[in-house]
């Protein structure tokens, strides 16, 4: 019994435990759950047959395609280079190093619309980058190349921050008996390091393509808006609110947070089996 005492004693990080969820509780409801649940009883004088009509429309449903295909291609490619450039910072040593790892949070400061219009400027066909491909005969602007790129650029913070303080923490020593073993050094990487860092890199994938499907200012400019083309889901919403068809930007909105629930929450039990795996 003593024990036991001294066992929740111990687990007692913050005093309080009553006090302090109910705060967090409290919080959680007015940032999170009544936003949400207001979006729900704004639906309240649309009938389901509306709403299905809504969000079924043919323009609709191109930019849920466009939406969801992007931040897919753009979060995967956020794992290849966020994984290797979260294992530069951590295992090199150079000039300019903390400089670099400070740009990384760039994204996060920088507002989104400057982004959109910088990315814009540089891909468009006359811009410094675009020029090069466009004699080559791709363009990248106002296409769905354009729409990656922006959300490649908004996305990567997400993958090295969740990536970096794994790597920080991983010990070496693993490694170095892997390959006194006689692994090479891929296989070391793939067998002792990749599922170490698994897990971390799924939950940067979740929060760059939960990100990548809300995006609409560093996105707008260079997608160019073209109908059945390249209009994002964001751009629809907004389109609805401007002609005050509140229901339809509301019943889109609605759809598009149940995606987002699901996908991040197929995300997490899959984080949790693999940590599951990779403590077996």
């Amino acid at each position: 019994m003593t024990r036991f005492i001294r066992q929740r004693k111990k687990n007692k990080v913050i005093p309080g435990f009553a006090l302090s969820m109910g705060i967090t509780l409290a919080m959680l409801s007015c940032i999170v759950l009544i936003p949400l649940l207001s979006v729900i009883l704004s639906l309240s004088g649309t009938t389901f047959a509306e709403f299905l009509a809504t969000i079924t429309d043919k323009q609709v449903l191109v930019a849920y395609r466009v939406s969801f295909q992007c931040s897919l291609i753009a979060a995967l490619i956020n794992c290849f280079f966020g994984v290797l450039l979260a294992w530069i910072l951590v295992r090199y040593r150079f000039p300019g190093r903390r400089i670099l790892d400070g740009f990384i949070e760039l994204p996060f400061a920088l507002p989104t619309s400057v982004a959109g219009i910088a990315l814009t400027t540089l891909y468009s066909d006359s811009g410094w980058i675009g020029r090069i491909f466009a004699h080559i005969g791709i363009k990248i602007s106002y296409t769905l190349i354009g729409i990656t790129i922006a959300l490649i650029f908004i996305g990567i913070p997400f993958v090295v921050r969740s990536v970096q303080p794994v790597l920080e923490k991983l010990d070496r020593q693993y490694e170095e008996a892997a390959m006194i073993l006689g692994a090479s050094q891929s296989k070391t990487f793939f067998k002792v390091v990749f599922p170490e860092i698994l897990p971390a890199m799924l939950t940067g994938f979740g929060l760059a393509f939960a990100r990548g499907l809300g995006e609409y200012g560093s996105v707008v400019f260079i997608a160019g808006n073209i109908p059945y083309k390249t209009q994002i889901t964001p751009l629809i919403i907004i389109s609805k609110l401007e002609q005050f068809n509140y229901d339809g930007a509301t019943s889109i909105a609605l759809t598009m947070i149940i995606f987002s629930f699901v996908i991040l929450f197929s995300l997490n039990i899959l984080q949790a089996r693999v940590n599951k795996v990779t403590k077996v």
